[in-house]
């Protein structure tokens, strides 16, 4: 997801966004524990996601 179109979400969408991703990203630690993960890439991927929903985030509260 990028940038821009994160921009274009409501603040809840937002939020329910980083709360799936860090979901996912749980579950994604948890197989690569267990030896189960199939793409590594995809913790990195939603890490930098998580990151991107918190800066939008952290614009609009500055911005108030």
């Amino acid at each position: 997801m990028k940038v821009n179109e994160i921009r274009n979400l409501t603040t809840e969408e937002i939020i329910a966004k980083i709360k799936e991703s860090k979901e996912e990203l749980f579950n994604l630690r948890f197989q690569q524990a267990t030896g189960n993960l199939e793409k590594p890439s995809r913790i990195k991927d939603l890490r930098h996601q998580v990151a991107r929903l918190k800066t939008v985030l952290r614009e609009r509260e500055m911005s108030k």
